[in-house]
């Protein structure tokens, strides 16, 4: 028994030592952490009192990633839910310790707290949350959008919303798209199964607004980041949020060269290092490596790739590619260059690209870059790019 009183003291001091740093960093809301500390400590005291053969609830039972998404007012049936569920194991009940847990959850809300003005009006999302504490399920209800940019030649926007419980990127969801409006209304509910309230605590809602295109890339409106810690689900609360731009210039720049030969058509490309580029992990960092696909009009015809770059947003790579193009063709190909942050869980993600070409380049740096390649043969270029997001 006197063993089980020091444990529990000794939880209760580091749990407390960690609230308290978050709260004089500002890092998090008071309200938040509070209600993370007391059912931490009601956690920490059944787990002292249990036997240690005992297997609770929250680690036997599995969680699941994101629900479905239905119409207002109807629920999925569970049998549909499946599909989604069980994806991701549920965390188990916190290690009597938490320190890693927990500043590794304060880290996480702190990258998306942002309380500072949209630096230009992009419109404003309506939505809602709602907490079934018997099902552990996590109910969001997207209900309309307001004032939208028009991204169509048309004057309007074909708008959808896509999304995602942060840090988890691999598992999305979206709206139906609504065409031709700038101020839609989707009423559409999600569900998020298999959520304890504490797990909620370290999940950051991503609510991203995209234009819908049928011919290319989907157009970024604005996005919405709203860290559940701040949220007290009990009272089902309703948002009217404005929507902030994408960070367009955060993606970092990377620094290539580019050399020809007409006599052996070689071309040659080679990846130098990049700088500043977009954190995408949780602990500040990327784990960047660049992709590179040697294309011919639409058509992509080879693939190169470096190595993975660990832990840091500054990588420099000193790599270099040849490829053989005739010359005859050299104004017609062009090189997609994709720097990638590498994941072991979930799907590679894309921090920034540029487009080498002759024509139709990412932007006039890259065309002037690939122009000056071919007037000046056999000479290498080098140039800072910076890299657009997808």
């Amino acid at each position: 028994m006197a063993s089980q009183d020091s444990t529990m003291t000794k939880n209760f001091l580091t749990v407390s030592n960690i609230v308290n740093e978050g709260i004089k960093g500002s890092k998090i809301s008071k309200l938040g952490l509070s209600k993370y500390l007391s059912q931490s400590l009601a956690q920490l005291e059944t787990t002292s009192i249990s036997s240690p053969q005992a297997k609770s609830p929250a680690s036997s039972s599995a969680g699941a990633a994101a629900g479905a998404s239905t119409t207002a007012g109807e629920r999925t049936p569970t049998a549909h839910n499946k599909q989604l569920q069980n994806v991701k194991g549920q965390d188990h009940p916190p290690h009597p310790s938490m320190a890693f847990l927990q500043n590794r959850s304060i880290s996480l809300v702190d990258m998306y707290i942002d309380n500072s003005e949209p630096s230009e009006n992009v419109g404003q999302i309506h939505f809602s949350l709602e907490y079934d504490f018997q099902n552990t399920t996590l109910i969001l209800k997207i209900i309309q959008g307001k004032e939208l940019p028009a991204k169509d030649l048309s004057g309007t926007s074909d708008p959808y919303v896509r999304v995602t419980l942060l840090p988890d990127k691999k598992h999305r969801l979206e709206t139906k798209i609504k065409r031709r409006t700038l101020n839609p209304r989707w009423n559409e509910t999600f569900y998020f199964e298999g959520f304890p309230i504490q797990k909620l605590q370290s999940r950051v809602l991503h609510l991203h607004v995209f234009d819908y295109d049928r011919f290319s890339r989907d157009d970024s409106i604005g996005e919405v980041f709203l860290p559940l810690c701040q949220v007290d689900l009990s009272e089902k609360p309703s948002f009217w949020k404005a929507l902030k731009p994408p960070a367009k210039d955060k993606c970092g720049e990377l620094l290539t060269s580019l050399c020809y030969h007409p006599s052996n058509s070689v071309l040659t490309l080679t990846l130098l290092k990049a700088r500043n580029l977009k954190a995408k992990d949780i602990n500040g960092k990327s784990d960047p490596y660049v992709k590179v696909w040697l294309q011919f009009g639409d058509k992509r015809i080879e693939k190169r790739k470096t190595a993975v770059f660990k832990c840091t947003l500054n990588p420099v790579f000193n790599d270099s590619f040849s490829f053989n193009v005739p010359w005859e063709k050299i104004r017609e190909c062009s090189l997609d260059v994709q720097v990638m942050d590498f994941d072991n869980i979930g799907r590679n993600e894309l921090i920034g690209r540029i487009l080498l070409a002759g024509k139709n380049g990412s932007g006039a740096t890259e065309t002037k870059h690939w122009q000056d390649m071919i007037t000046k043969p056999r000479q290498t270029i080098v140039q800072w790019h910076r890299l657009k997001p997808e």
